[in-house]
């Protein structure tokens, strides 16, 4: 029998994938803005095609693309009527496509996100994020999935609430907090407390998703990590966002003139990219420090994820496509390479 989130983390770091919304972005089949993941509903088959190279690249975790999949979202669009079929397709794809790799021991996520409702001066949004948590929550377990992440949430109360609703659907969980420039919640709680807090009140994974870049990320892990007994996650942008601008959704490319309104964030976030190193290295780090829940938000590739799986130790399916310099016609070391070739490359 599969072994739950938990044993997982219990006995070695766990990988999840995320970052389907600019994933698909870029790739043509969602618009960025207002960021609603339709293309569940209009185009399965990228959404399969994506969860597949996740897996392929090492993620252990297939998360139902449902993030941003609730009622306000929809409603922008004009789509709120499409709420329950998008849920349930978005999470039918992502079991069907574990299916495909049944030697794998895949584990499926369901998912729910900041609600873009909650107020703390108005009362009335409790009982509105409420509802649309609990309606997704139970279209998640009654798809089986085997855990349920609540992230990107920068209020330590509306996270509260996504977690109370997953707890009473007895649902391992994941609650994951977004700090934004100002190291603390939008209420005012470090990233430490907040996350105590969600432990205390029966959350068996906390920690931080999105909006930071890796170094950013890990400048507040280890004080979550002495805070928590509990197993703690770490999902950063994969930009390298700094002291300056810690979080991606005010960043500056100061080398480009030409980017509307001067806000690199979203769509001209290119420049300021991590390469898969980076990524290998956080991973790493994270495992020193008893990080067990690794894996990378907005932004995130393939190519990202298989070098953090690499760099824990493993051998994900694409590992027989790793990089080898040694081939490459100029600068390899091959024998069965020309020398001609490999000699004018000195001189590039």
């Amino acid at each position: 029998m599969s072994k739950n989130l938990i044993s997982r983390l219990n006995e070695s770091p766990v990988i999840c994938a995320e970052g389907y919304l600019f994933a698909m972005e870029r790739r043509g089949y969602l618009q960025a803005g207002a960021f609603v993941p339709e293309v569940v509903l209009e185009h399965p088959e990228v959404v399969t095609q994506l969860h597949r190279e996740f897996i392929r690249s090492g993620s252990d975790v297939v998360q139902a693309f449902t993030y941003y999949g609730h009622r306000e979202k929809l409603k922008i669009i004009g789509k709120e009527d499409k709420l329950e079929v998008l849920q349930k397709n978005a999470l039918k794809i992502a079991k069907d496509t574990a299916n495909e790799f049944p030697d794998l021991d895949l584990m499926i996520a369901g998912n729910v996100s900041n609600t873009c409702v909650y107020d703390p001066n108005d009362n009335s949004t409790i009982a509105e994020c409420r509802k649309m948590f609990e309606e997704q929550v139970a279209w998640a377990k009654e798809a089986g999935v085997d855990f349920i992440m609540a992230e990107t949430l920068s209020w330590l109360e509306e996270a509260k609430i996504a977690l109370k609703v997953i707890k009473e659907a007895d649902m391992i969980a994941v609650t994951n907090i977004t700090i934004h420039q100002e190291a603390k919640t939008r209420d005012g709680y470090t990233p430490e407390d907040a996350c105590k807090i969600l432990e205390d009140l029966g959350s068996e994974v906390v920690g931080l998703n999105c909006s930071r870049g890796p170094k950013m990320t890990m400048k507040l892990l280890p004080k979550i990590r002495e805070k928590v007994s509990c197993h703690v996650s770490a999902l950063p942008v994969p930009y390298r966002t700094t002291e300056e601008e810690p979080g991606f959704l005010n960043m500056t490319d100061h080398n480009c003139d030409c980017i509307p309104g001067g806000n690199a964030f979203p769509v001209a976030l290119d420049n300021l990219y991590c390469n898969r190193f980076e990524m290998g290295e956080f991973a790493k780090e994270c495992a020193g420090k008893n990080i067990n829940f690794i894996g990378i938000c907005c932004g995130a590739e393939p190519h990202h994820v298989r070098e953090m799986a690499v760099a824990l130790g493993k051998k994900p399916l694409s590992y027989q496509y790793y990089p080898d310099m040694s081939k490459h016609q100029a600068h390899g070391t091959d024998p069965l390479l020309k020398k001609v070739n490999t000699d004018f490359a000195l001189k590039f």
